[in-house]
């Protein structure tokens, strides 16, 4: 009634020019709604319904930052097939002992008893061959686009994204943070204790299996997604291997049968997240190897479309990377301050040493395999022109028919013109 009162009212307006104001105020609202849900419908669209090659691309222009690149860095393609075994002594390693207490005979015995018994091993030697040629650029793929460049006092942050042929998008970053060392953060990337109280999207991890021998670790996550997803729920194997004070550290998504899937939270299978850290010159310029290098290469699928989710990582990337910078300075005074190594923390330092001419063979293998180029892309990228003043338009009719004061307004008129933008971003001019 409340509705047919209100047009009743418009339709006893005096002039032509107030009925049709009435009209659009009395409207607005369900126009505006009305056009984002065909936005959104188209964008969230699944594949069957696809016409043509038509998609959204809300990339930002590239820039060349190659020279700041190290000389091997930057290459990404899909990971191995997965060979799952969960705990094996590998024949082209051996194992760290140095900094550790030796494993237990029953801990010995009971990881080499897995083995007899035929149980996956999660990550293998092959993933370490994978990591290598990613640091070594020889995967052949696509050229990498320069996404980003930030630094603070304590940190320098650059990020590179590309789209392969199939499968999400890729990306590639390299972090130096000063006062660091390699130790510490491979500690710190692994120690999902700590992880816990500075991360906020990871609302659970447990260790549901480990290899005292390799330090292989198979563990269990579940991140908090925004209140329009559900939570994702990750199952990942994770080993690490050095090289003298440098350390290749790889996770990946991996089957598990104890935990049965579930509606929510959702399983992401596909998930690829792996590191290597070295010790590097600081900065400062005093010729100490007093900084780390942190090369991160990343992808998975959520389950959201592939454009929305790069055009949020874009968005909240430099806030991520500066939310890890406080968490590992947080890590940083813990540790100083003395406190116990978390167990995970203990898992990081078992390591499986590589053997110098297994690496030799990895470095001369990648001499026969093609390099990933770094290129300036100069051609316009491809994209979706929204109409900024239909959306401005919009978000006028919605501030003038809602009436929640004028800091409700100012809201829907920032994120009108957040979307207003994103043509004029993906679509830049020349």
């Amino acid at each position: 009634m409340a509705v047919a009162d209100a047009f009743l009212e418009i339709l006893t307006r005096p002039t032509m020019g107030g009925m049709v104001v009435g009209v659009i105020m009395l409207l607005g609202p369900v126009w505006v709604a009305f056009l984002l849900g065909v936005m959104l419908g188209w964008a969230w669209k699944p594949r069957w319904a696809s016409l043509g090659n038509c998609k959204f691309d809300f990339s930002a222009p590239s820039s060349p930052c190659s020279s700041l690149l190290p000389s091997k860095v930057l290459s990404f393609g899909a990971p191995p097939p997965p060979t799952f075994a969960f705990c094996s002594p590998d024949t082209s390693v051996e194992q760290r002992q140095d900094t550790l207490p030796p494993p237990t005979d029953d801990a010995i015995s009971s990881g080499f008893s897995q083995l007899k018994e035929e149980v996956p091993v999660a990550v293998t030697n092959e993933d370490l061959e994978h990591l290598c040629h990613l640091v070594g650029r020889r995967d052949g793929g696509p050229p990498w686009k320069h996404m980003m460049e930030r630094s603070t006092s304590e940190m320098s942050y650059q990020a590179w994204q590309r789209d392969p042929e199939t499968g999400p998008p890729q990306y590639c970053s390299r972090t130096v943070y000063e006062d660091a060392t390699p130790e510490l953060l491979r500690d710190f990337f692994w120690d999902d204790e700590f992880r816990l109280k500075w991360d906020d999207m990871l609302i659970h991890a447990e260790t549901l299996e480990e290899c005292p021998t390799s330090g292989t670790m198979i563990v269990h996550w579940i991140r908090k997604f925004p209140f329009f997803c559900s939570d994702r729920e990750y199952i990942i194997g994770r080993r690490i291997w050095e090289s003298g004070r440098s350390y290749y550290c790889v996770t990946k998504g991996v089957p598990c049968d104890s935990i049965p899937r579930r509606g929510k939270p959702r399983r992401v299978d596909l998930y690829y997240s792996s590191w290597y850290i070295q010790a590097v010159e600081s900065r400062k310029g005093n010729g100490q190897l007093d900084a780390c290098e942190v090369l991160l290469f990343h992808h998975e699928d959520m389950g959201i479309p592939w454009e929305i989710a790069k055009f949020g990582v874009r968005q909240g990337m430099w806030g991520t990377v500066r939310k890890i910078e406080r968490g590992f300075r947080s890590y940083q005074r813990t540790r100083a301050s003395g406190a116990l190594l978390s167990h995970a923390a203990f898992m990081a330092q078992i390591n499986t040493k590589i053997d110098p001419d297994h690496l030799r063979s990895l470095e001369s293998s990648e001499e026969d395999s093609s390099e990933s180029e770094m290129l300036e892309l100069t051609e316009k990228p491809r994209g979706m022109i929204i109409p900024k003043l239909l959306i401005l338009g919009g978000a006028v009719v919605v501030a003038c028919s809602v009436d929640h004061g004028l800091f409700t307004k100012a809201i829907i008129f920032s994120v009108a013109k957040t979307f207003a933008n994103i043509g004029r971003r993906a679509c830049p001019r020349t």
